[in-house]
């Protein structure tokens, strides 16, 4: 009897070492917690909640995200009290980082490509109709009734409320391009404007309105089915614009009357920001960052749930999921990719 127990023991020990390799290969992060943070707009929630997930497969043990504003998260992020954020957006935060970021931070990876875009649109029936190319278009007659929504003679543009960032680049483009006269920017409120823009256009009316990415409006606008992207005259870079003129002209756009086309807004890439001693010791986590991306379309699809009513984090888990799920062949890729860099 104390034989065959001495022979069962050896062939768990056996056994236990043989998978412990294993598992340290397919779970290179096991051990090791991480601290993320996450931003304070839910735009961007679903890229973190991804994120984590994948870490979470590769054996991190991820905490909570802290919820905070682009300046603070830097701050944390160079003195390793975060060791990461999915939400960077630049070039518009390069004047947020701290000093020292380039020695104590990294940007990894593209979460989205020139994924950050503000610009124009308008119905793509009315672009054809009026041969719409760009805000010039909008000092024509027959431009500036179709829009007029009104009767004060001026083309209604749902535009930005007042205190946004982009309401004052639209005022500087009015203003730069001598359109003052021939647009009226409509700064109520943004999610309200926009869903009574969305009911004209299920009436048949023209629309014309500004928006960014990701943003649920150009999911339910798709770019080249139901409205399209148009020009500016040229490009006046306001003051804060200065230096990133080349950021504002933007090549393969989706749904563009123009390749390029100059939206006249800086185009940011949404990059992943990380404490440069956690990416040192944890080359598993730096490579997921690298190989990790999201087309807009996805973005823009779940932001569109959350749009309509599915904001809770537990949805935002499950959107998540059902991405994953959806996507499992380059999911799968993204891990095996990581755990080769752990070797």
């Amino acid at each position: 009897m104390k034989s065959i127990f001495k022979t069962l023991f050896l062939l768990f020990i056996g056994v236990t070492l043989l998978a412990t390799p294993a598992l340290a290969k397919d779970k290179p992060g096991k051990g090791v917690t991480l601290k993320p943070g996450r931003a304070t707009w839910n735009t961007g929630f679903f890229q973190e909640a991804l994120v984590r997930k994948g870490l979470e497969e590769l054996g991190y043990n991820v905490k909570k995200p802290k919820d905070l504003t682009n300046p603070i998260a830097y701050k944390s992020i160079t003195l390793g009290d975060l060791d990461y954020w999915t939400n960077g957006w630049f070039p518009m935060h390069d004047a947020q980082l701290p000093d020292d970021f380039d020695e104590k931070a990294e940007k990894v990876g593209y979460v989205a490509k020139a994924g950050g875009m503000g610009g124009y649109l308008v119905s793509k029936r009315d672009v054809e109709k009026f041969n719409i190319k760009s805000l010039d278009d909008f000092k024509r007659e027959e431009v500036k009734k179709a829009f007029d929504k009104d009767g004060d003679g001026k083309a209604d543009l749902t535009a930005c409320p007042p205190g946004w960032g982009c309401e004052k680049v639209i005022a500087h483009h009015l203003d730069v391009y001598d359109l003052e006269d021939h647009i009226n920017p409509v700064k109520a409120s943004y999610e309200a404007g926009m869903a009574a823009a969305l009911g004209s256009y299920k009436n048949g009316e023209p629309v014309f309105f500004y928006t960014w990415t990701p943003n649920w409006t150009v999911y339910k606008f798709m770019p080249g089915e139901d409205v399209m992207w148009i020009n500016v005259p040229e490009i006046i870079p306001s003051d804060a614009q200065k230096g990133a003129e080349d950021r504002m002209v933007v090549s393969d756009v989706k749904g563009a009357v123009s390749d390029p086309v100059k939206l006249g807004f800086v185009a940011s890439d949404i990059r992943i920001v990380a404490n440069k001693e956690m990416l040192d010791k944890n080359p598993a986590a730096k490579k997921f960052f690298e190989e990790f991306s999201l087309s807009l379309v996805d973005i823009n699809k779940q932001n569109t749930k959350m749009y309509e009513g599915e904001k809770s984090q537990r949805y935002i888990e499950k959107h998540a999921d059902k991405w994953i799920a959806d996507n499992q062949d380059k999911w799968n890729a993204w891990l095996d990719a990581a755990r080769k860099a752990a070797e």
